[in-house]
């Protein structure tokens, strides 16, 4: 579709650091089930502590790169894909199938239907993936206004979560452990230095990709912004649902609305750019990083070098075990409990990000005929569609969940690659210079294309070795 031109419009002021805060436990959740409960733990239960760094890496990269998309959602009010298409018009076809491909396969919800399985005793978990698969589907259709029942959903799951993992983890954790985690921060494992030899590459690169959102889901970060309000998104709508929402509520704006760079906009562009920088920091690499290394040291202190079965995503279950026998058995069932209900969260907040990229960018690449008010009923056509694939992908017996997790996250690294290079580029060209990105900023993004484009690359050459 034919894209207008920005309006023009004077920058609100800017909230308080209380009010502001959101967005980032939607962008933290999608990154909780798979890098933080799964593929984290995965490898710490397999090689030891010595591996931690990489996760913290994973992080510090993504904190950099969607306050990069935060910024260009704050300064022009709309979706960066938006800003994307004005610079290629080809570019939505990508995110289309780059978006699609890697995050069609359920493998998120099928770990946490393992974990119900087995608390209670039944065996054909696909079909408890698949009852997941359209609950998710129900929530996210018959919530009002679908940014609130996600921030919510993800709100009350992380202030459960977070703090019962932190206990158990001080519990059991002894001081070799706590020293190991420590080494592992920078780089120090047992026998070796960042990587032990044996471990598989695609899959520690799928855990790179997993700390934190992964693929293009970061990207999402600019609809959260958008629909929260902050900045220019104020003169944005939001998507309600079609079911339950009240009509004509929210007015969807596709394209956007800049605002003049005089001294007083410059002053509260600052302002709002101090405080989406905190919440960030704090929300998402601050409880992320505590998160990734908690769950990393208990699945360390429960498992590593014990003959529990950790060769797939089994390793949970030994774990909550393990956790069972040095306490009570209740707390083991409750490790359990939280950590499927966290798989369950993140693939809801997964299902949100995935159709709200799909559905935008769908109606970027058509002709005119679709327009901004048809955003809503793309959004659930796209949603159940995803669903659709999921449970056909399960019934044709695509069911075990680290393959599918490890599948997907070793193509969103390689996605990532691709948009660090082009948010960067964009920040550069279309913001106005006064809010252009600092030259810290850019080697840090510089940094993150470099390392996602080379690591991606690498694995792949490794991967095809194998069949050559």
């Amino acid at each position: 579709m034919a894209l207008e031109p920005l309006k023009v419009n004077q920058l609100p002021k800017a909230l308080s650091l209380r009010k502001i805060i959101g967005p980032s436990f939607i962008i933290l959740g999608l990154g909780l089930g798979s890098g933080e409960v799964i593929l984290w733990p995965y490898l710490t239960s397999n090689f030891g502590m010595g591996v931690i760094w990489g996760a913290l890496l994973g992080l510090s990269f993504q904190f950099i790169m969607n306050m990069e998309i935060e910024r260009y959602a704050l300064a022009h009010g709309e979706s960066i894909f938006v800003g994307f298409a004005r610079k290629l018009r080809w570019l939505p076809i990508w995110f289309i199938f780059s978006t699609f491909l890697p995050w069609i396969w359920p493998g998120i919800a099928a770990s946490s239907a393992t974990l119900v399985g087995h608390l209670v005793g039944f065996e054909q978990t696909h079909y408890i993936a698949i009852g997941f698969l359209i609950l998710m589907g129900l929530i996210l259709s018959l919530g009002p206004v679908l940014y609130k029942t996600v921030e919510t959903f993800e709100k009350v799951l992380i202030i459960l979560g977070v703090p019962s993992i932190f206990v158990i983890s001080v519990i059991l954790a002894e001081r070799a452990d706590w020293i190991a985690a420590a080494k592992g921060i920078v780089g120090i494992g047992e026998g070796f230095s960042f990587l032990p030899a044996a471990i598989p590459m695609a899959t520690f690169l799928g855990a790179l990709a997993y700390a934190g959102a992964g693929g293009n889901l970061n990207l999402a970060q600019s609809y959260y912004v958008k629909e929260k309000g902050y900045g220019m998104g104020k003169f944005a709508g939001r998507i309600t649902s079609l079911f339950t929402g009240k009509k004509d509520e929210e007015e969807i704006s596709l394209t956007g609305t800049a605002f003049e760079p005089t001294e007083e906009n410059l002053s509260e562009f600052k302002k709002w750019w101090r405080n989406i920088n905190i919440e960030h920091f704090v929300v998402f690499w601050g409880t992320g990083s505590i998160t990734i290394v908690l769950l990393a040291l208990l699945s360390y202190t429960t498992t590593f070098g014990k003959g529990a079965d950790t060769a797939s995503i089994s390793f949970v279950i030994s774990e909550a075990q393990a956790i069972g026998e040095l306490l009570i058995p209740a707390v083991g069932t409750f490790f359990l409990i939280v950590a499927s209900l966290t798989l369950f969260g993140t693939q809801l907040t997964v299902f949100d990000a995935t159709s709200r990229i799909l559905s935008e960018n769908i109606i970027l690449a058509l002709p005119s005929k679709l327009r901004s008010s048809d955003i809503p009923r793309m959004y659930y056509f796209v949603l159940w569609s995803l669903i659709g694939s999921g449970i056909l992908i399960l019934l044709l017996g695509f069911t075990q969940p680290l393959v599918l997790l490890t599948t997907a996250a070793v193509l969103n690294a390689m996605a990532m690659f691709v948009h660090v290079g082009l948010t960067l580029w964009m920040n550069m060209t279309l913001l106005k210079k006064e809010i252009r990105p600092s030259a810290l900023r850019i080697l840090l993004m510089v940094a993150a294309f470099l390392f996602y484009g080379g690591f991606s690359g690498f694995v792949l050459v490794d991967q095809l070795q194998k069949f050559f």
